[in-house]
């Protein structure tokens, strides 16, 4: 390791604290977001500018950099399936009126659809617009690696008809799904949960006696998760 990328590593370091200083200022959010931003993106630049394209140094410094970058990512993605499934397990769980649980199952699954839906016209609609091209792009072995994977889900999907579509999204193998290995596997996870919590109502209603524990571990469990995401997210 050379000494420029131990005095760059030494500048990210004193960011990190410095972001950790903020973090303790009980700044929200949205602006811990911000000043992450502003200070990443002028450590970049500056060792752009210092070092310029293609420099040694900067790959190296990047490589540790990614340490904490790809860590974070990594936790972000760690948190998705706990949280959705017991958010849906708690609104199950917590529903007054159990004929409102079909529309909000169904409601829930559908603002999926359509929100996918949405992102992916609005992925074709920029393409189309500007005129966007994988040409001149420079594939590395995670670019290359991650094309292998989408164009094997692409696949899988691509010559299913609706009925196929529609048996694709219950989740065969719950725990599968919660690697997120399927294209459908947030919907599967989705309805698993509201299974989850259905099953939990009707052994409240049998046994009665049964029926604060139950309570009391599902908010417990959801309280666990949402600390989770906050610590995660802070």
């Amino acid at each position: 390791m050379s000494v420029a990328v131990i005095a760059n590593l030494t500048v990210f370091v004193g960011i990190l604290y410095f972001l950790f200083s903020q973090q303790q200022k009980q700044n929200t959010l949205s602006r811990l977001v911000l000043i992450g931003l502003v200070t990443g993106s002028g450590f970049g630049l500056a060792l752009q500018l210092i070092y310029g394209e293609g420099n040694a140094a900067i790959a190296q410094t990047l490589d540790w950099v990614k340490v904490v970058g790809s860590g974070y990512v990594g936790l972000l993605k760690m948190i998705i399936m706990p949280l959705v499934m017991v958010s849906m397990i708690s609104a199950v769980v917590k529903l007054d009126k159990s004929g409102s649980l079909g529309k909000i199952s169904g409601l829930t699954i559908g603002v999926l659809l359509f929100t996918t839906a949405i992102s992916a016209l609005i992925g074709i609609g920029v393409t189309h617009v500007f005129g966007l091209t994988a040409e001149g792009l420079t594939e590395g072995a995670r670019e290359t690696a991650r094309i292998a994977v989408l164009e094997s889900r692409a696949g899988r999907v691509a010559d299913l008809t609706i009925p196929q579509m529609l048996v694709s999204f219950i989740p065969t193998n719950p725990f599968a799904d919660m690697t997120g290995n399927r294209s459908t596997s947030i919907i599967a996870v989705v309805i698993f949960s509201v299974l989850i919590g259905i099953a939990a109502r009707k052994v409240m209603a049998e046994k009665e006696e049964l029926a604060q524990p139950i309570t009391t571990f599902v908010e417990v469990a959801q309280s666990t998760v949402m600390r989770l995401v906050k610590m995660i997210m802070r």
